[in-house]
Order: structure tokens, then C-alpha cells, then sequence
């Protein structure tokens, strides 16, 4: 299975972005994909061993579902790598490794890897993290 790569740069300083990636209450303001979706529950115990809880749900109501993982790696303002539950009907759990780059001048660039999952298309996999990551984007350059 090949890994998908994606990234961004913010023009924010590698602490704000840091702090905006981790906060369970920020990431309520940007882990979803369209502004039809929202975040309503995170949480967040960044640590080797840590878990986190992401819910998406559709704000109609129609869908929701729970984005699960462990850490395995942290290293503050650089990296974070975790293994994702397994969702329904996959076959194996998915690693994924973030990358922070403080590229100088208040400027953060963020590298996101992960393997995709065996479901959906790799085409719309790489859109909707691409969606994720520039809501991302766009919630840390407005706070």
C-alpha cells in the first residue's frame, strides 16, 4: 500500500500551530472536512501510549463517526506519529506520522503521511485529509 503525503504552510509561528494541532477546544473548530460537518467531541492525551477521540459528524444529523488512534511517537514543535483504530471493515491498522516544520519569520509548514485505508479511493482519501488540513489552516491563521 503506498503512503499519501500531504502538506501546508501557515503563517502562524510553529507554538500557536503546535498548540492549535493538540487543544481538544480547537480541534473542535477544525476537524472536519466541509463546513456541513462538524467536530463536537475531542479528546486528546498527547503522550507515547495517549489516545485521542475525534467525532465528525454531519450537522444534519444524517452521519457521524468516532476518529481513533494511539500515539506512538512525540516530539514536541517536530513530530507526532500514531496508529489508527481500525475502522469497520478494514483489515489492518494505519500509521500516520505529522511532520512541523518551523520554516523561520512566523511560518509553520505541516507534512501529513499516512497509509490509506482500504475503503474509499485514495483520490478522495487525499481530498478529504487536503480539506482537514486546510481548515486547519484557515482556523489558526483566524485565532
Amino acid at each position: 500500500m503506498k503512503i499519501i503525503t500531504i502538506e501546508t504552510t501557515i503563517n502562524a509561528d510553529i507554538k500557536k500551530v503546535w498548540k492549535h494541532w493538540n487543544d481538544t477546544e480547537s480541534i473542535k473548530g477544525w476537524a472536519f472536512a466541509s463546513d456541513t460537518w462538524e467536530c463536537p467531541y475531542a479528546e486528546n492525551d498527547l503522550k507515547v501510549g495517549g489516545r485521542f477521540v475525534t467525532r465528525m459528524s454531519a450537522k444534519d444529523g444524517s452521519v457521524s463517526f468516532d476518529f481513533t488512534g494511539t500515539y506512538t511517537e512525540i516530539l514536541e514543535f517536530n513530530k507526532i506519529k500514531y496508529i489508527m483504530d481500525k475502522a469497520d471493515g478494514e483489515n489492518q491498522h494505519r500509521e500516520c506520522e505529522i511532520i512541523f516544520t518551523d520554516l523561520g519569520n512566523g511560518t509553520t509548514k505541516i507534512e501529513e503521511a499516512f497509509y490509506p485505508e482500504e475503503i474509499n479511493s485514495e483520490d478522495m482519501q487525499r481530498a478529504g485529509w487536503t480539506a482537514i488540513l486546510e481548515n486547519f489552516k484557515k482556523f489558526v491563521v483566524n485565532k
